[in-house]
């Protein structure tokens, strides 16, 4: 089943300069874990030492945030995943 990832602007160094990304999965963890294997670099800026995306990854589903429980959502053929920066500052 193909998922398309929008990648953020920042990522894109990881990706050869690409906004987009096809992966395979059946939940958002799988599909992300698809992205990691293709990108390694991009490992350290979605995920913290222990596995769970950062706290300042927003990950979207079908335009929708997918908060809570983001890695587990289930995906299907066809859908797309934005992965945001959250930012900060004053």
């Amino acid at each position: 089943m193909s998922v398309l990832i929008y990648l953020h602007k920042s990522h894109r160094q990881h990706t050869d300069g690409k906004e987009t990304v096809d992966v395979q999965g059946k939940t958002v963890g799988e599909c992300l874990g698809n992205l990691v294997q293709k990108y390694p670099g991009l490992k350290n800026e979605l995920f913290d030492k222990n596995g769970k995306l950062k706290n300042i990854i927003e990950i979207y589903l079908n335009m929708a945030s997918a908060f809570p429980d983001e890695l587990a959502k289930p995906t299907r053929a066809g859908d797309e995943i934005h992965i945001t920066i959250l930012l900060a500052g004053g």
